[in-house]
């Protein structure tokens, strides 16, 4: 035979037998991955997992060049056969073929290759097997014992697959895993899928698996004859996702069973009800759907109780109804809500909705609001209407109230004005409530409008001096109605607040071996108009307040608008940062503030309230990134006592971590504080063998001398799964800290697959 014909045909029967690797590699790896049923319902961001790539079914286009690498290559030109042995290396396009003999026979068209066949795709997934063959122009073959190593960390195997003409492919003793290191000595995967046969039907994009076996650490734990499964291809469908377990005092045991039903693309509905062996059912839907310009969601739960005399509220029906929704109305603006229904202040805790693992309940006030927002280079616009809900026992609704409109706007203007920063912000709501409050003198009604204009220019002198001169103006209305202690039952006040201050900062850089120190002294001045009599205005959004070293130099240190520090008062304090070399710091602060003339605005327990402030100052040393420690306080300017303290300390090692915190903060009846809180809490844990661990935490109220929290778990945390058992203790408050909740929880997350849970209360 004539060389350039050997060739034709080499070329021939290679392009042939690679674009036929091809579709061996579809064939595989297409057919049995499993999607993830959880992620196809709540579509959680899971960017830390190896995503799932798609394989790819199309050959290389026509002329593609093939390169070839082999010990040998014949060529029987009578029985038309070509064959290629030894080391053979086979590139074709994007795809490399390798194996130790291949064989192309023409006349019917079969392609075969054998002895450590391996395939790698563009897309990254590698294909193994012992030995494969595509006959029919590719449209049917089969391969012996394949093992599939995809992208997202899965590996498949079976010992038998074979493709039918009509995109039918059949898996013999099929396994599925995404363990790739979480594996015992002998190689069982933490846990696997098997069945005795896995047949991958492409047109209707499902898997449907007999006899099939789901083994943890090589032992069954579940056995089911027949199931049906969407393959990758498919991002959601309807069908059942993994049931959960639940128990608890209110509705005794209970198991939920989830249905998924796919309406559109851009919509779905899942039923979630929960049968309990006390109350019934309790009905859970979710309706979520996204439209051309945002999406919205609404979720309602609701049961008609059986035994309504072990549940906290005793009525028949109870139930909830939450909503969210997000809308782009162009560029700048959009608009939504988030909203919260409830039948009474227990059901979200009756029905654990509303709690976390460690079944603390996660809100004690529910917060629900419609918006419109507005938000550009320098301007920024937000309109709410807000609602608030409380689930506490002791706390009356009637003294919540709603806020029909809540408004924030502000602009910085572009250009600079006397070579400074022009600013404005304004904020205005009008309140209602049912009754006034006189533990805090507000009334039920109030209406306030602020507007602010502010200044500032930041300089720089020769001396490296940062100096920076600022102003404001203020002025509010309000108009209120019966207020505890107000003049008389409906008043309407307005005032013009001015203030202007400078803010002078020296800081000294000395670099050393080990690192840098800048060592900072900052002193402030500030004068401003006395605040005026408010015992006409409720103080809304300033009511607490915590005088520390992150406030101290702030121009108004109430936390809200509806307070106002007047007078003349001067700041002092010292700032000192070490940047070690390694990546370890030191931080300190301590300073206090004067009151040099006018009214002071601050009240007995603030820290505030003197002519000279209490000292404030902190301290945070973290020498490496495994040990942290901080420690901040609030005491009298003659350090005779400490009227507040927090401190925390973290520690990571090889096999232990752990983090212990405390807080001590002393009484202030005014600002929300009746009794000193002092609080002891943290957590830690130690890694066991292989990839157990313990952990544990718990918080401890110090005057009460009783644990408000604790929880033990154990958990199992590995590339492919993540199993937590948690033990604990809750106290209740609403029983006056006589009751302790207690909980068991259990929850797998099987990676690629779902999660499964539940959890006991007694």
């Amino acid at each position: 035979m004539k060389s350039d014909s050997l060739g034709k045909a080499r070329e021939h029967r290679l392009r042939t037998a690679v674009s036929g690797a091809a579709v061996l590699a579809c064939i595989i790896a297409a057919g049995f991955v499993l999607p993830d049923a959880t992620a196809a319902v709540s579509g959680p961001d899971n960017a830390k997992d190896p995503k799932f790539v798609k394989p790819v079914t199309e050959a290389p286009p026509p002329g593609t060049r093939v390169n070839v690498v082999a010990s040998k290559i014949t060529y029987d030109a009578k029985r038309k056969i070509a064959t290629a042995t030894g080391l053979v290396r086979i590139v074709f396009g994007p795809y490399t073929l390798t194996a130790t003999k291949v064989v192309y026979d023409m006349d019917k068209d079969t392609f075969k290759a054998n002895g450590s066949v391996v395939l790698q795709e563009p897309n990254g997934n590698v294909l193994h097997a012992d030995y494969a063959e595509i006959t029919k122009m590719f449209k049917e073959g089969f391969a012996r014992h394949v093992k599939a190593l995809l992208t997202n960390d899965v590996t498949i195997t079976a010992d038998y697959a074979k493709r039918t003409e009509d995109g039918v492919t059949v898996y013999e003793r099929a396994t599925y895993t995404a363990c790739k290191h979480c594996v015992s000595e002998d190689g069982t995967p933490a846990w696997q899928i098997v069945a005795r046969r896995a047949t991958h039907d492409q047109q209707q994009r499902t898997i449907y698996y007999e006899d099939m076996k789901f083994e943890i650490a090589g032992v069954p734990v579940l056995w089911l004859p027949y199931l049906a499964y969407p393959d990758p291809t498919v991002t959601r469908r309807s069908g059942f996702l993994l049931p959960q377990f639940s128990s608890d005092k209110a509705f005794g045991y209970g198991i939920t069973t989830p249905y998924f039903w796919a309406l559109a693309p851009n919509a779905d509905l899942t039923f979630s009800p929960r049968w309990t062996t006390k109350q019934g059912p309790v009905a859970d839907v979710e309706w979520r759907h996204r439209l051309k310009n945002g999406l919205y969601d609404i979720h309602g739960y609701g049961v008609y109780q059986l035994d309504p005399q072990v549940a906290k509220d005793q009525s028949r029906q109870r139930g909830a109804l939450t909503s969210r929704g997000e809308f782009k109305l162009n560029d700048m603006w959009s608009w939504g809500w988030n909203g919260t229904l409830l039948s009474d202040k227990s059901f979200l805790s009756d029905y654990s909705i509303d709690t976390d693992e460690t079944n603390e309940i996660t809100r004690d006030i529910i917060t629900s609001d419609a918006h419109v927002i507005g938000l550009a280079d320098r301007t920024y616009i937000s309109a709410q209407a807000l609602h608030y809900q409380t689930t506490l026992d002791e706390e009356d609704q009637d003294m919540l109230p709603t806020a029909l409109p809540y408004v924030t706007a502000g602009h910085t203007f572009a250009d600079p004005v006397f070579g400074g920063e022009l600013g404005f912000e304004m904020n205005a709501y009008s309140l209602n409530r049912g009754e006034a409050v006189g533990a805090f003198d507000l009334g039920t009604d109030q209406t306030r409008g602020v507007a602010n204009l502010h200044w500032q220019k930041q300089m720089i002198n020769g001396m490296g001096q940062v100096i920076t001169p600022f102003m404001q103006v203020r002025g509010d209305v309000y108009i209120t109605e019966n207020v505890p202690g107000a003049a008389s039952d409906s008043e309407t006040t307005a005032h013009l607040l001015p203030s202007a201050g400078i803010d002078v900062r020296w800081p000294f850089i000395a670099s050393q071996g080990l690192g840098q120190s800048v060592l900072t002294p900052v002193v402030q001045v500030i004068s401003a108009t006395e605040e005026e009599d408010r015992s006409s205005i409720g103080d809304e959004d300033a009511i607490t307040i915590n005088f520390n070293h992150t406030n101290l130099f702030l121009q108004d240190r109430f936390t809200g608008l509806d307070r106002y520090e007047g007078g003349t008062r001067a700041n002092a304090g010292l700032m000192y940062t070490f940047l070690h070399e390694n990546g370890g710091f030191a931080r300190m602060s301590l300073g206090e503030s004067f009151h040099i003339a006018g009214d002071n605005s601050f009240d007995v327990g603030s820290g505030l309230d003197g002519p000279v402030s209490d000292l404030v100052g902190a301290i945070a040393f973290q020498p490496n990134e495994r040990m942290r420690f901080t420690y901040e306080a609030r005491a009298e300017e003659n350090l005779s006592r400490i009227n507040s303290q927090e401190a925390s300390a973290s520690l990571t090692l090889d096999r232990i971590w752990g983090s212990l915190s405390y807080a001590d903060i002393g009484a202030a009846p005014r600002y929300g504080r009746p009794s000193n809180e002092e609080q002891v809490w943290g957590d830690a844990g130690y890694k066991l063998a292989g990839a157990w661990s313990l952990f544990g935490g718990l918080r401890y109220d110090v005057p009460d001398d009783r644990f408000i929290n604790k929880y033990v778990g154990l958990l199992f945390e590995c590339d492919c799964m993540n199993a937590k058992l948690i033990y604990s203790e809750f106290t209740d408050d609403d029983s006056g800290g006589n009751k302790v909740d207690r909980s068991l929880k259990l929850s797998v997350d099987f990676r690629t697959i779902g999660k499964i849970g539940g959890g006991f209360g007694f």
